[in-house]
């Protein structure tokens, strides 16, 4: 099982998503306060295990309604997603990766790491 960390950043808090080897396998923004950052959690909770997949590295794909993961390529030509809640906005973001596949575990780490994460403060 996976846990939620949130750690304090220079400008408010923010969640890192952590597999149960502690690697991060998502991250959010920075929020103004805890209540959001909370808010941010429990909305990827929510999201990740019914969200739809739009491959956006693939030619002509279909454009998937919301929530959703977006795979898509960096500058660098990196696989990364981000998981965007019901209303649009960006919930969650993984890191790069060479291949796709790894990309699409990524998103599956998310999906069934989220479920019933714990949320503890980065020490």
């Amino acid at each position: 099982m996976g846990k939620f960390v949130i750690k304090q950043a220079k400008t408010g808090p923010k969640f890192d998503l952590k597999a149960t080897n502690g690697q991060v396998i998502a991250s959010s923004q920075i929020y103004k306060d805890r209540k959001y950052c909370l808010a941010g959690i429990q909305s990827v909770v929510r999201n990740a295990p019914v969200a739809n997949l739009e491959d956006q590295t693939v030619e002509g794909y279909e454009k998937q309604k919301c929530p959703k993961f977006e795979v898509y390529l960096d500058k660098k030509g990196e696989y990364r997603f981000r998981l965007k809640a019901i209303n649009g906005q960006i919930i969650a973001t993984g890191e790069g990766y060479v291949k796709k596949p790894s990309c699409l575990n990524g998103i599956e780490s998310v999906r069934k790491n989220s479920q019933d994460a714990p949320v503890e403060d980065a020490e």
